[in-house]
């Protein structure tokens, strides 16, 4: 059904566009004082109607065509205008606003132009013209022109010039698959640590639904809630889906980890995760990492040694001797020679604190 309205109005623009060149190349060669057949000149009306009949069916053909030509040129704006700010994209409308303006006014000068054909032409150049220039001029300087007018009117200090331009800097933040399904990365951004764009790239999108439709129910469950998670970030806070189908570099790395590197470093973008070996992989690669895991490492309580401690010892250590247990937020404390304390809780003396990327170890003894 869509498909054949796109044929049908690309046909009608076909038959007046026909209509409307014959009768502009008419009236220019009678300007021009051309000599043509009588017979041309008595059948204007028949000719020009051929001409729109033949552009008609022409375009009716490449329809088709010219709609995949539009979804193209649609998908390439997305993409490009994922790369600019929101403050580039209001001054580009604000341009565009002002360029309409004057076009509209220049308009009424052209009034004098006796032909019809001719002055729609010069009317329709003189807006494609001035809402050019104007958005142009309002893209690259809209910002200095703000500036300068709320300046010039005592508005703005220059604390607000600094915080104006510091949201025009602020840093993608890449999210992968690890962190989305995680969770705790809603709570970190509605306390605000969390500044800049969010960018989910297509395909952490593909492999997160590959997941929530997985035949193993555990990971079917973390899929599904990565998608929850991921809704309530966009309804709070906004989220940016990068299209990579454009980007040959991108389409051609196989693997997830390696692509998403790679387009934080196209974008100048941090990668956010929780994924320990994507934090090694991309400290080699010089990609800028924030890692969750660190994060919570960081707020846990500080255990120095020589601290008292109560503990339920759970399990067995890797040696005979180790017993093995977890404090409230998870961290694993090794015991030596508490194997006969397992399933009770015993008090502990910390001995040292190993800190590590993907993880806090406590080691300790008993305390005699």
């Amino acid at each position: 059904m869509f498909k054949n309205l796109i044929r049908v109005l690309s046909a009608l623009f076909g038959a007046v566009l026909g209509y409307g060149m014959c009768g502009l190349v008419l009236y220019v060669i009678q300007r021009l004082r051309i000599q043509i057949p009588a017979s041309v000149e008595e059948n204007q009306f028949i000719i020009a109607i051929a001409t729109a009949i033949i552009l008609s069916i022409l375009f009716f053909i490449i329809a088709p065509s010219l709609a995949k030509m539009g979804v193209r040129l649609a998908r390439r704006l997305g993409h490009e205008l994922q790369n600019v700010s929101a403050g580039t994209i209001a001054a580009g409308a604000a341009g565009l606003l002002f360029g309409l303006l004057i076009a509209t006014l220049l308009a009424q000068f052209f009034r004098i132009i006796p032909n019809d054909y001719v002055y729609s032409a010069v009317v329709i150049v003189t807006y494609l013209v001035s809402c050019y220039l104007c958005v142009a001029v309002a893209a690259m300087k809209g910002k200095d022109i703000v500036q300068s007018i709320f300046s010039s009117a005592g508005k703005t200090s220059q604390k607000q010039r600094e915080e104006y331009e510091g949201d025009e800097k602020a840093v993608p933040k890449v999210f992968d698959t690890s962190v989305i399904i995680d969770g705790r990365i809603a709570e970190i951004m509605s306390t605000g640590f969390l500044e800049g764009p969010v960018i989910i790239p297509d395909f952490v999108l593909v492999e997160l639904r590959h997941i929530a439709d997985s035949a193993d129910s555990l990971k079917r469950t973390r899929g599904r809630r990565g998608l929850d998670i991921l809704n309530r970030i966009r309804e709070e806070h906004g989220v940016e889906i990068y299209n990579t189908d454009n980007d040959k570099v991108l389409k051609e790395i196989p693997e997830v980890d390696v692509k998403l590197l790679k387009l934080a470093e196209i974008i100048d973008g941090d990668v956010v995760t929780n994924d320990y070996n994507l934090n090694k992989v991309a400290g080699i690669n010089g990609v800028r990492v924030l890692n969750i895991n660190e994060l919570a490492n960081c707020l846990k309580p500080v255990v120095i040694p020589g601290e008292d401690m109560q503990v339920t010892l759970i399990k067995e250590g890797k040696t005979q001797a180790q017993a093995i247990g977890y404090l409230d937020d998870g961290t694993m404390i090794v015991v030596e020679n508490g194997r006969e304390q397992i399933g009770q809780t015993a008090e502990i003396r910390v001995t040292s604190v190993l800190q590590t990327s993907a993880g806090r170890m406590i080691f300790g003894r008993l305390k005699n």
